[in-house]
């Protein structure tokens, strides 16, 4: 081979490595386009997972929670509470919530989504939600949507008509906790503003917690309160029922991050040490006060936890977490005994006091705990004080709307059909009067 015939093959060999090239220089010259999400299995598997424990948080978890913490004469009628608003806020979602939480409002889009997505008729098995389906999407969103207006009925146990209240809460879901969640996580103008709320502080707990206090303001009392008995008739099922909604929150809170990632790991993380310090902090506080710690006490301090460190999940460190259950458990307790027996009100199963409170203080104290490094946002203790004012104009608003929208939900449906029973079937009991049926 001549020596000029090795000179064109070197020649041949340059200009073909520089062609290659091209596109790789191409590729530093200009950014890359930004590649469309794609579906991601361990997301999606997550997601699902996370979906089942939510709903096993209302059934059977609240359903029990509640049931134990009734006179026997009303333990059905609080179970049924809870399945039939299942049922009924799984089919409101379908129609219309999930549209009004999450379309596209237009003009109005700072307060309120869009109807284009009822009945989801636009829902493809190939859409996708940021990594997973947004079928998953919508049905762990629908799991939300199902529990907080199932809270509510524990302020309202032993004396509301159920036709009543099935009007009352499908009216709630569309008028309050479907705006409210469209504010905070569909485009509305708290998300937009900066509130943080990770798994449901305002949109869940303040939102149900106030909505039950004015609930239990506009039916009175029970018959029989303040003078009678009216201790729980099984302290085992709500433990159980407690359990059920301990073990559901990971589902509830890690399920947030809506992906299976580090995100969710610490999420998990801290919500497991601030039910467990809450617990610990309402037992002492009643120990101390009361000399002898309960176990309905224990069990309400590791929900006031849970409640406590939602808003936060995403956002705070484990010592964050711990002194949001420490808090939330002294701070709840003393609603929901001190307070309560000070105002006079009859809030029958403390879901003010705990999920209304529980929910402010998280709610707070995450502006307080907030770590950058975690969720993206410093909170007080990294300098960034304005986070502090901002996610008490967050609570501010929803208290606000939904104190004004379920006062006159209530009185609509009273003036229509009336809220509450008959003082002779509130005396007999509702299980027999309601729904034809005792427990032996």
């Amino acid at each position: 081979m001549t020596f000029k015939m090795l000179l064109r093959i070197a020649g041949s060999a340059a200009v073909a490595a520089a062609l290659s090239a091209l596109p790789a220089l191409a590729q530093e010259a200009a950014p890359a386009a930004e590649a469309a999400p794609a579906l991601d299995a361990g997301d999606t598997a997550w997601m699902l997972t996370s979906t089942v424990l939510v709903l096993m948080m209302t059934i059977p978890g609240l359903a029990l929670f509640y049931g134990g913490m009734v006179r026997k004469k009303n333990v059905l009628a609080t179970v049924m509470q809870s399945f039939a608003t299942t049922c009924l806020m799984s089919v409101l979602w379908m129609v219309v919530g999930y549209s009004i939480a999450f379309g596209d409002g237009g003009a109005l889009n700072a307060y309120v989504g869009g109807l284009e997505k009822m009945f989801l008729t636009h829902l493809t098995k190939d859409a996708l939600s940021g990594t997973i389906p947004e079928s998953v999407f919508m049905t762990f969103q629908m799991t939300f949507a199902i529990i907080t207006p199932a809270l509510i009925c524990g302020a309202v146990a032993d004396r509301m008509k159920f036709s009543s209240l099935l009007v009352f809460l499908a009216l709630w879901l569309i008028f309050v906790y479907a705006p409210v969640c469209h504010w905070v996580w569909g485009g509305g103008f708290l998300g937009e503003d900066g509130v943080l709320d990770f798994a449901g502080g305002t949109v869940v707990h303040i939102n149900s917690g106030v909505a039950g206090l004015v609930c239990a303001l506009v039916l009175g009392r029970r018959v029989g309160y303040g003078t009678e008995n009216m201790a729980p008739h099984n302290l085992v099922l709500t433990v159980i029922g407690a359990s059920l909604l301990w073990v559901g929150w990971f589902g509830f809170n890690a399920g947030s991050a809506a992906a299976a990632d580090g995100g969710a790991g610490m999420a998990m993380a801290v919500t497991q040490v601030a039910a467990a310090a809450a617990a610990l902090a309402w037992m002492f506080s009643e120990w101390i006060v009361h000399r002898k710690p309960s176990v309905l006490g224990i069990a309400s301090g590791a929900i006031a936890g849970l409640v406590a460190i939602t808003p936060a999940a995403g956002f705070v460190a484990p010592m964050g977490g711990l002194l949001i259950g420490i808090a939330a458990g002294v701070l709840c307790f003393i609603a929901s005994t001190m307070v309560k027996r000070a105002l006079g009100y009859d809030d029958s199963l403390d879901v003010f006091g705990i999920h209304g409170i529980g929910g402010i203080v998280g709610a707070i104290l995450t502006g307080v705990f907030a770590v950058e490094a975690i969720g993206g946002t410093p909170g007080l203790l990294e300098g960034n004080a304005a986070q502090v004012p901002l996610q008490i104009y967050g609570i501010i608003a929803t208290i606000v709307w939904c104190a004004v929208a379920t006062f006159v939900i209530l009185m609509v449906v009273k003036a229509v059909m009336g809220l509450r029973v008959d003082k002779s079937v509130e005396i007999e009991g509702l299980d027999i009067n309601l729904h034809g049926e005792v427990v032996q």
